[in-house]
């Protein structure tokens, strides 16, 4: 029984986590004419969903998984900046996993506080990583490093709060949806 229930579990989290992978996919491959605004921020929604329906290993999964995809279907950025992009993903499902499990009476001021540390966390992370540590040390062209330091500066922190505003907003839904459905 008990070989059935892990098989159960892993079949979900398969399934979910390729479920995530896929739309993040589409995602970006269908709104990549759209700018980094939108895809930016619908990417966020995604990766802070999967960590906050399907658990810690499903957001993780997703979010060191995604930038590679991006890169290989073409819409993602310099190989040499995709370990900064997963790790500035992996800190934003990390502090939404972690802040925004936290059991408050005012679930209010546990969502705003979640959405700004892991807007905040993901904005360092990449801004350290990218604009002050990797395109230095790429040496581009004056031009491709001021585009690049551009993309990973404070469009990350916008992108990944309109991102968290949106999950704030869908989340409620999806919990009644899930749980309406296990009843």
């Amino acid at each position: 029984m008990k070989t059935k229930f892990l098989q159960d579990k892993r079949t979900r989290w398969i399934t979910a986590s390729a479920i995530f992978i896929a739309l993040l996919i589409g995602v970006q491959f269908a709104t990549a004419p759209l700018g980094q605004l939108v895809t930016g921020s619908l990417v966020n929604l995604i990766l802070i969903v999967s960590v906050m329906t399907y658990g810690t290993s499903t957001g993780l999964t997703v979010a060191l998984i995604s930038p590679i995809m991006a890169s290989l279907i073409g819409i993602g950025p310099l190989w040499a900046i995709v370990p900064c992009i997963m790790v500035g993903n992996s800190t934003l499902v990390l502090i939404w996993r972690h802040v925004g499990k936290l059991k408050f009476s005012n679930t209010t001021f546990v969502r705003i506080t979640t959405l700004a540390a892991a807007a905040l966390g993901k904005f360092l992370v990449l801004y350290v990583g990218v604009v002050l540590i990797a395109v230095p040390l790429m040496q581009l062209p004056e031009q491709q490093a001021e585009r690049l330091s551009a993309i990973f500066s404070v469009t990350q922190l916008i992108t990944a709060s309109i991102g968290g505003v949106a999950a704030i907003i869908i989340l409620p839904i999806l919990n009644k949806a899930r749980t309406a459905r296990t009843l």
